[in-house]
């Protein structure tokens, strides 16, 4: 079987700097076989020559936003760079970046990476790079919810125009990107130019192939400092949305709530699945990003990684090895209005239900 393409999602929101960041990488030798994928709605002067990239290497979105149809539009375009690679009509490329248009929520795009069947044959989202524009932050985030949540989601940060703002500034925003990922490591962007090594970084994770990895790309150590940063009342006691909840709040990160869930004996995968079933059918919305390693009862030596987007769940890995001497199940979540207390709780009922027979690990 030929192996997967890794796929990138560059998003952030308008005026962020995403095209200028991508139009410098693109220049960088080493990434001379990465095809692009990009959205033509709503964003001034994205266009081939300033892409500096030939027709075959890039491919427009142009029905559109991209968020809006997506489920065509993208696929599609991955159907015509397979047909391209296979009868050698394009450039040859081991790579794909998808730059999302400005209002674009990232979901639907991570669904589709992780849910659909030709796609999921053919490439594997590897992660998701969000810019902010550190002259304008602060207040996108505060008036524009898709900007919010292309934070939350992000495995990594950029920050454009750093050569703008003072230092006091920088460290405010910072802090205040730490509290909505504190995961998602943060890189300055100078005038648009990032290092390659920087951009792609190491949390970049295929759980098939790198389990000593699994690590870095869960960093769960990140999120126990943050599982009480201040964010952690504004749940509605239970899995279920209150209507009468009107409490108005100044910010929308505020609505954002990072944490971690640990346990320390093996789950029967039997009442883990139902409640990851569970939980993303009643607030599949507002679970932004949960990934994570399990020990399960029936495969103790053998853990899962578990990763979704809202209510998409990708199909869960069997690592061949734990990557260290911790065995304990470890979970990440970025939600929106749900407290980690009804996560822990809901978890609690679920985990020890009855084994089913084992599932299977090819």
């Amino acid at each position: 079987m030929t192996k997967a393409i890794p796929v990138t999602v560059l998003t952030g929101f308008l005026g962020s700097g995403k095209t200028t960041v991508l139009a410098q990488l693109l220049k960088n030798p080493k990434l001379e076989k990465t095809a692009i994928i990009v959205n033509e709605f709503g964003e001034v002067g994205l266009d081939h020559d300033l892409l500096e990239r030939s027709d075959e290497d890039l491919i427009l979105l142009a029905n559109g936003c991209v968020c809006c149809t997506v489920r065509g539009d993208l696929i599609g375009a991955f159907q015509k760079l397979e047909a391209q690679r296979l009868a050698n009509t394009g450039r040859a490329f081991d790579r794909v970046i998808i730059e999302t248009t400005g209002l674009a929520d990232p979901a639907p795009i991570l669904h589709t990476m992780m849910s659909d069947a030709f796609v999921t044959g053919h490439y594997r989202l590897e992660q998701v790079i969000t810019t902010l524009d550190a002259v304008n932050a602060m207040t996108t985030l505060d008036q524009h919810q898709e900007a919010v949540k292309q934070a939350a989601v992000a495995d990594r940060i950029l920050l454009t125009k750093t050569d703008l703002v003072a230092e006091p500034l920088l460290g405010e925003l910072r802090t205040r990107i730490s509290a909505l990922n504190p995961a998602a490591p943060v890189i300055a962007a100078v005038n648009g130019e990032v290092n390659v090594e920087d951009f792609f970084g190491s949390s970049a994770f295929d759980p098939a192939e790198k389990t000593t990895q699994v690590q870095d790309w869960l960093r769960i150590e990140a999120y126990e400092p943050h599982a009480h940063h201040g964010h952690e009342h504004h749940g509605h006691g239970d899995l279920h949305h209150h209507e009468d909840d009107e409490v108005d709040r100044n910010r929308h990160d505020d609505h954002i709530s990072a944490y971690s869930i640990i346990r320390e004996q093996p789950v029967s995968w039997a009442g883990f699945s139902a409640w990851l079933d569970m939980i993303s059918k009643l607030r599949g919305d507002d679970l932004l990003r949960v990934k994570g390693i399990v020990n399960v009862i029936q495969h103790p030596d053998r853990p899962v990684v578990i990763h979704g987007v809202q209510h998409v769940f990708h199909q869960p890995v069997f690592l061949e090895r734990w990557p260290n001497d911790d065995h304990r199940t470890r979970l990440v979540f970025i939600t929106r209005d749900i407290d980690r207390e009804d996560i822990d709780a809901t978890l609690q009922v679920f985990e020890n239900r009855r084994p089913r027979p084992a599932i299977s690990t090819n």
